[in-house]
């Protein structure tokens, strides 16, 4: 909740729109109807547009579950799985999707991503760059509304500085006309982020440097009061860290900051 909270205020403060994430191992905590419903109650208070996504579905049946419960976005990661399949799993979802009144954007995941994030591995040497001719063809027999690529980042923290294949992404952005998303951002310094939004990147992804500012903030109050037991009383700071982080994060990405008028 505290997350949630934070990451909307962020973007309220910049007066930009926001999309709200879950993880399945975030669903496996709780079940996809109470963040969804959380996000509901916050997003109908708030004073620019929230939406609320599922990251890395890996079945069909979590995107599913997550788009009758109220998610207005899925991603279905079938990014392990042979060219083929993946088009065919990733193309299930948006028929799925597409029968529904409320209509939930798709997005679907092509190359890998080096790192780990809840069960999804990929070792070293394993991580693939997305093939320009193969998302061109992924784009054209899925009908998804945006294309995870991989060009450099990895999900969890670098243990040095990434490198970003910008060429490949040039390549990959003439291929298709559908919006590009960036994995793996948290590290990624913010001139690499902001030319990969310059060059067609339109929803860029962090996690893991908003975890770890909230977890430092509770263990800083905690090391100034161990006798604090009222999780009101480090959440709050915890929040505070995130809303700045975000605040950060959204003037980097830059997309719509401004453009949009608190109601």
């Amino acid at each position: 909740m505290e997350m949630m909270q934070a990451v909307i205020a962020a973007a309220e403060a910049e007066h930009a729109p926001v999309i709200l994430q879950t993880t399945p191992s975030t669903l496996k905590y709780a079940e996809p109807a109470v963040f969804a419903a959380m996000a509901r109650a916050m997003a109908g208070k708030a004073s620019v547009p929230v939406a609320m996504h599922l990251d890395h579905g890996d079945r069909f049946g979590l995107c599913q579950q997550a788009a009758s419960d109220g998610y207005t976005s899925l991603m279905i990661d079938g990014s392990k799985l042979p060219l083929d399949e993946n088009i065919a799993l990733a193309r299930r979802v948006v028929e799925m999707a597409s029968r529904m009144s409320s209509r939930p954007c798709v997005e679907a995941e092509l190359g890998k991503l080096g790192g780990k994030e809840d069960d999804l591995e990929v070792k070293p040497g394993e991580d693939l760059y997305t093939d320009p001719g193969e998302a061109a063809r992924f784009v054209r027999e899925t009908g998804i509304d945006s294309l995870a690529v991989a060009i450099g980042t990895a999900h969890g923290f670098y243990k040095g500085k990434p490198r970003l294949a910008f060429e490949r992404l040039t390549q990959i952005r003439e291929a298709v006309d559908i919006p590009l998303v960036l994995h793996g951002s948290s590290g990624v310094p913010d001139e690499d982020v902001q030319r990969a939004v310059s060059m067609g990147v339109c929803k860029v992804n962090f996690a893991t440097e908003l975890r770890a500012a909230y977890t430092q903030a509770v263990r800083d109050c905690l090391a100034h009061d161990a006798a604090l037991y009222d999780p009101k009383k480090y959440g709050g700071p915890a929040r505070e860290a995130v809303i700045s982080l975000v605040r950060h994060r959204i003037k980097i990405c830059a997309g719509k900051v401004g453009l949009i008028a608190p109601l």
